[in-house]
């Protein structure tokens, strides 16, 4: 079973000036994880990150210069790469998939064509630059799609699979041709989320089946406070490895190990919080506290196991608090959302394995496959 984390944020924690310590003493936290047994390290990758007048937008600002960086230290501490394209400027999930500015006048088919070329010319760069990818998304928690308003998926209103299947395969068979052209070698992943149900995954793999879309391994986020239980999980990812024929994965996981704020005063900025974690009904068997978020990890794991789960990446262990670490700065939001809606700080700080200072917890060593 492939180990890995997605560290994305990294460079701009050491930019930042973070760092990490065990029992006081510095550490390098990539070393510690290979060495826990982590062999994978999957890095995001957003088209043009910067506002038209040249602003970052950000959590990381991750274009190719900083996934070539990341990926060259990463492979230097002896980890793999995936890839995680996500084809726009910015974060991408079921309620956001928007269109890279520079494509945002073009047509269908041109975007068709924009998805071939722009595969192609990262996976060659990374080719010319030394990187091997091994895994690659095509698309991130792309449940709903992708690159909107085209490739929408929207609910049928005479019922049945929803629709807009044929553009989304169109794009996915785009980024897929890139990729077993340069990179003949490297395993396509398809990401969605809402792995608790069941009826909507067995409708998109169809549908993917129908268009004839050649990808290898699908893959699930997990958030138990979203995604339902462990039982939901494997439900639903057991049934499509049964049905299709191929691998599952976990590509983002995550679990809380505080609900309290890491500025003193703010009560509602972190994405979970006292008033958020079990708004769709999540029923908490693990204390959000270092020592309940180890047990979540250990008892992940072992369920992964029994089940044989093939791989499982933990999103963002690092990203803890700094100066200049944000989820999204002004002009990031500007795009995404079309306005300014939150402060530019980091919201998932309480799902990382370290705390506010950077102490690492006990979680950290708890996400190993060793005995």
């Amino acid at each position: 079973m492939i180990l890995g984390v997605d560290t994305s944020t990294y460079l701009e924690e050491l930019e930042a000036g973070n760092k990490f310590y065990f029992n006081g003493k510095e550490v390098d936290p990539l070393e510690r994880f290979v060495s826990n047994g982590v062999d994978y390290m999957r890095i995001r990758l957003w088209h043009n990150p910067y506002s038209l007048d040249g602003k970052k937008y950000g959590a990381g600002t991750c274009d190719y210069d900083y996934f070539k960086r990341l990926a060259k230290l990463a492979m230097s501490k002896g980890m793999k790469i995936l890839l995680d394209i996500h084809y726009s400027d910015f974060w991408v999930d079921p309620a956001k998939q928007v269109l890279p500015k520079a494509w945002q006048n073009h047509t269908y088919l041109q975007i068709i064509q924009d998805v071939y070329d722009y595969t192609k010319e990262t996976l060659s760069k990374a080719k010319k630059d030394g990187i091997v990818v091994s895994l690659i998304q095509i698309g991130n928690e792309i449940t709903n799609g992708l690159l909107w308003p085209y490739g929408h998926l929207l609910d049928n209103p005479d019922g049945g699979v929803r629709l807009n299947y044929d553009k989304v395969c169109a794009f996915l068979k785009a980024g897929i041709k890139a990729t077993r052209e340069e990179c003949p070698d490297c395993k396509i992943i398809i990401h969605l989320e809402k792995v608790y149900d069941t009826p909507r995954y067995m409708e998109y793999f169809n549908e993917l089946k129908k268009y004839d879309v050649d990808y290898d391994i699908i893959g699930a986020s997990y958030y138990p406070y979203w995604h339902g239980t462990f039982d939901d999980l494997y439900r639903t990812l057991n049934l499509c490895r049964d049905t299709f024929k191929k691998p599952i994965m976990v590509m983002e996981l995550g679990y809380a190990f505080t609900l309290e704020d890491y500025k003193e005063g703010c009560r509602d900025h972190l994405v979970i919080r006292e008033d958020t974690y079990n708004q769709f009904g999540f029923k908490k068997e693990f204390d959000f506290t270092p020592e309940g978020q180890a047990a979540f990890v250990k008892a992940f794991l072992k369920r992964a196991e029994e089940e044989k789960l093939d791989g499982i990446f933990f999103w963002e262990p690092l990203l803890i608090p700094g100066e200049g670490i944000c989820w999204g700065t002004k002009a990031a939001q500007e795009y995404n959302v079309g306005g300014f809606v939150k402060d530019e700080r980091s919201d998932w700080c309480n799902q990382c394995f370290a705390d506010y200072k950077g102490n690492l917890l006990p979680a950290f060593d708890a996400y190993t496959l060793k005995k």
